[in-house]
């Protein structure tokens, strides 16, 4: 998942006013009348009062966790078997001082920030080998891949386009407003903005001052008080500068056929098993988007700062391995391994793309997590598009083995749970315009709009994906893992499914304003995560998992 394409919905969320949510409104009950949280608001005092509960690690495979951030800190896992920057490897485990979990994307004088997206990099590697081709001497073979090469060029040089298109145009907005701004500044000074100020500015023939005198009444009509119009200045520049920076990214970087990140690491990108490299900064250079997923899991309940994470006895494992851009399926394949080895129940996934480099090797990993009993939950996706009918990787099907002539049927992995993202609009507007959704293979949806929670430096802040969707899955499967530890990932899976709040209403499709379905249409289960439902569910299964005693990593 392009972590920038949520910057970019918070950008235009921010600029035209999207109505800010209580803080922490996905804990709440699963209401007709009001948002459809989880329903948590009783787990602890109620549910729960009084049971016994053990330590579950959550691994976060994203873009970084702010480990010291004020209400993260308490729950970071630690392993106890590193002694912290003494460059040996203590625990023999081959990655050195991974006190914090693990970082694949860096290397021995850096990290990765930007990075290409897939189609790119698979653009790149067949450009050099068919881009002056003669075709008619193509054996059949290499016609089959030409015209691979001829899809991934068109939709790289339209993205690039595109993209540069787009930075142009916010560029001459940015310069059209602050010179509108500016314009009606000269003309009424530093005074307070007012309807009345307003009204006495005529604008005439001069354009300019039109757009700013229309700017500022637009933030009047919203209810917004102007102190000053250098306020309005300095915020559309603010807002500006992150969509230049997204577009920016994509033409330099992400539709760049020709950049490539992989020195910084100085892994054999060739070799997709290879397991020992990165380096032990697990928050990298941008932890934004994987601090807030952490959060959203784990931060500290009931410390009165900041808001409440899902689960309470939670240990949350910083793996760091999605750069802004595509993440590389050799690096998804050895986090999920370097997470089972190192005690994780859970792994988080909030990220996903269109294609994929090498799928086998995730694969044989994501097989690898269920032979260990290790549940993964994975984000849908913010494209509004149907996952039963457009790829998305990594996912949860792969191909049976065929005999003879026959294909292997396509199966299903049962330690997977894919997730979509709820609106905090109920009725016809409960599934958040921008998830991905799909009737075979999205699991269920959960609250995934304004979502508010930890971001790097002690701060906090809302945001928007199935990014943030996933992680409230994630946090009650581990209070499932916590307070009901012989049940497997596979028994949590299957709770969570069969536990779902039905929504039996028609909605609009993500990303249309007119046409509508059934809620239940847009996933497997045709509902929403619901933890007490969840809870009461666990209380009468009988769980299947062998408790191993004695842990040294927590």
């Amino acid at each position: 998942m392009k972590i920038k394409s949520i910057l970019i919905m918070l950008f235009i969320a921010s600029f035209f006013n999207i109505e800010a949510q209580e803080i922490g409104w996905q804990l709440q009950a699963a209401d007709e009348n009001s948002s459809i949280g989880i329903s948590a608001q009783s787990l602890y005092s109620d549910l729960l009062k009084g049971r016994a509960s053990s330590t579950v690690v959550v691994a976060v495979i994203d873009s970084g966790v702010d480990v010291e951030h004020e209400d993260l800190a308490d729950n970071i896992w630690i392993n106890v078997d590193e002694i912290p920057d003494n460059n040996v490897d203590d625990d023999n485990n081959g990655y050195v001082d991974d006190v914090y979990g693990w970082n694949f994307i860096g290397g021995p004088n850096g990290n990765v920030d930007a990075d290409t997206y897939e189609v790119t990099r698979l653009y790149g590697k067949l450009k050099y080998k068919y881009e002056n081709a003669d075709v008619a001497k193509l054996s059949k073979k290499d016609k089959e891949e030409y015209e691979l090469f001829l899809k991934y060029k068109k939709e790289v040089e339209s993205k690039y386009n595109s993209a540069e298109s787009s930075l142009n145009n916010i560029k001459a907005a940015e310069d059209r407003y602050i010179t509108g701004l500016s314009a009606v500044k000269e003309l009424v000074g530093d005074t307070t903005i007012t309807l009345e100020v307003l009204q006495g500015v005529d604008a005439g023939d001069d354009a300019a001052l039109a757009v700013g005198k229309n700017i500022l009444l637009d933030q009047i009509a919203r209810g917004n008080e102007i102190d000053n119009i250098d306020e309005i200045i300095d915020g559309v520049k603010e807002q500006m500068s992150g969509a230049k920076d997204y577009y920016t990214d994509q033409v330099k970087y992400a539709y760049n056929p020709d950049f490539d990140s992989r020195d910084v690491i100085g892994d054999n990108y060739d070799d997709p098993y290879e397991k020992y490299y990165g380096n032990n900064d697990v928050e990298g250079p941008d932890a934004r988007h994987g601090t807030h997923v952490a959060g959203i899991i784990g931060a500290v309940r009931g410390n009165e700062i900041g808001m409440d994470g899902v689960a309470d006895n939670v240990r949350i494992m910083s793996v760091r391995t999605v750069p802004n851009g595509d993440e590389r399926d050799k690096d998804v394949a050895n986090a999920i391994r370097y997470a089972v080895d190192n005690g994780a129940s859970i792994i988080n996934m909030s990220f996903g793309k269109g294609y994929s480099w090498n799928e086998k090797v995730v694969e044989e990993a994501i097989k690898y997590a269920e032979k260990n009993d290790v549940l993964l939950v994975h984000a849908a996706g913010n494209s509004s598009q149907n996952n039963d009918t457009t790829d998305n990787f990594p996912n949860d099907t792969y191909k049976g083995k065929g005999f003879l002539f026959f294909k292997g049927k396509t199966k299903q992995y049962k330690n997977w749970l894919e997730v979509g993202a709820l609106s905090y609009e109920n009725g016809e507007k409960l599934a958040a315009p921008f998830s991905n959704y799909g009737q075979a293979n999205v699991d269920l949806f959960a609250p995934g709009m304004e979502i508010y929670s930890t971001v790097p430096n002690d701060e906090y802040e809302p945001l928007q994906g199935t990014s943030m969707a996933a992680p409230v899955v994630a946090g009650v499967a581990a209070v499932l893992r916590s307070y009901f530890p012989t049940l497997t990932a596979v028994q949590v899976k299957n709770i969570l499914m069969q536990s779902v709040t039905k929504q039996m209403v028609e909605v609009y499709v993500p990303g249309s304003q007119t046409d509508k379905v059934p809620f239940s249409t847009l996933s497997v289960s045709g509902g929403v995560v619901n933890v007490e439902k969840a809870v009461n569910l666990a209380k009468q299964t009988k769980g299947k998992k062998k408790i191993k005693k004695g842990n040294s990593k927590a």
